[in-house]
């Protein structure tokens, strides 16, 4: 089959999580396979909806169906519901003529997967958590073809190829691009970052805790640039947004690229792609998992901390007075930074889209 011939659909949605790995698959399928047709598959009200289009991939969708973890009355319809997602998903394959079927998982995945098997359409599958999800784990028993971004995740027929990443992350020179990265985000060339970012919803407990540290950081000569979050500017004494020697908030910065370059230690959330980005590119990291839900981002981690490469601390546990202690003489030690880099760049791989770029044609191949 030529790359003209080719209909790759590719399933995921509903958090950046999933979205981003779905398109930077997609963009190397572009570039392996450029005479392709793509076309993805999420829900009408998840980020994929303003993220899929604006990449340039063309956006089909069904219905959520979530699933229920305790009896009730959804979960007594869950059947009907997953069986008219079925047909949904059936119709969008058919209509795409799929040759194969690409999974990040999310709500959506279950039922493309459910109607592919029936059709014979080839599934590979891509989870990035180290604790799977639940429709990659359904998925997992329809297809040999399933890789991971870690290489603890324990997963049927699992490889482990790494999280697909932009390549303005994936090839991102730190050293190279450092200026140029703080000119752009507007601090000084030389002086010691801490870079801090709670996602692009923000994180309220390290908010507030920077918010409380500003004065030592600025004493210690750090400059601190505090990613609040969309909503969540940091007021200070007056009312106003919080000011301070050396400290500058924004809400949002659009490439992290600009974030790591610039940045001399990341303190942020332990997102599954925030953990596999940062060992990719070497920069050092301070982990705050988020402290609600399965515990998965100090799983996360817990490789990239283990091997040198980032601390970890319990949201509970960080506070102004841990930042005192041992973040800011963290920030001030560039030999401890250097070999935190290196121990964080072994660990990293830059190349996980081109390989599931390759085991995608090679599922169609087969």
């Amino acid at each position: 089959m030529t790359s003209q011939n080719l209909s790759i659909v590719l399933a995921g949605g509903g958090t950046a999580g999933h979205i981003s790995p779905l398109l930077a698959i997609a963009a190397a399928l572009r570039t392996a396979a450029p005479e392709a047709r793509l076309l993805a598959v999420g829900t009408p009200a998840g980020m994929e909806t303003r993220l899929v289009p604006a990449a340039g991939l063309e956006l089909a969708t069904i219905d959520r169906v979530p699933f229920p973890r305790k009896p009730s009355v959804d979960l007594l319809r869950l059947p009907a519901r997953l069986a008219g997602a079925v047909r949904q998903s059936g119709r969008i394959l058919d209509d795409a003529s799929a040759d194969v079927l690409v999974g990040v998982g999310g709500y959506v995945c279950t039922p493309l997967y459910l109607a592919a098997r029936r059709r014979g359409i080839p599934i590979v599958i891509h989870e990035a958590n180290t604790r799977p999800g639940l429709a990659n784990r359904v998925g997992s028993f329809l297809t040999r073809r399933v890789a991971t971004a870690f290489d603890t995740t324990r997963l049927r027929h699992a490889r482990h190829v790494g999280m697909p990443m932009r390549t303005e992350i994936s090839s991102l020179d730190r050293e190279a691009s450092r200026a140029a990265a703080r000119e752009e985000l507007g601090l000084d060339p030389t002086s010691p970052t801490l870079i801090v970012t709670g996602g692009s919803s923000g994180a309220q407990s390290i908010n507030r805790a920077v918010a409380a540290a500003v004065q030592d950081l600025g004493a210690a000569g750090i400059q601190t640039l505090h990613i609040t979050g969309r909503g969540k500017t940091v007021l200070g004494p007056d009312g106003g947004p919080l000011a301070a020697p050396g400290y500058r908030q924004v809400e949002y910065v659009d490439g992290m690229e600009r974030v790591y370059a610039a940045a001399d230690v990341l303190l942020a959330r332990s997102g599954a792609a925030t953990v596999c980005e940062v060992a990719a590119v070497g920069v050092p990291a301070v982990f705050v998992p988020l402290p609600i839900g399965n515990g998965e981002q100090a799983l996360n981690a817990a490789g990239l901390v283990s091997a040198g490469g980032a601390l970890l601390v319990p949201d509970k546990d960080f506070t102004a007075e841990w930042v005192a202690g041992k973040l800011i003489p963290l920030v001030t030690d560039p030999g401890r930074l250097a070999t935190m880099a290196a121990s964080s760049r072994r660990l990293g791989i830059r190349n996980a889209d081109q390989r599931m770029a390759d085991l995608v044609l090679e599922a169609v191949s087969a």
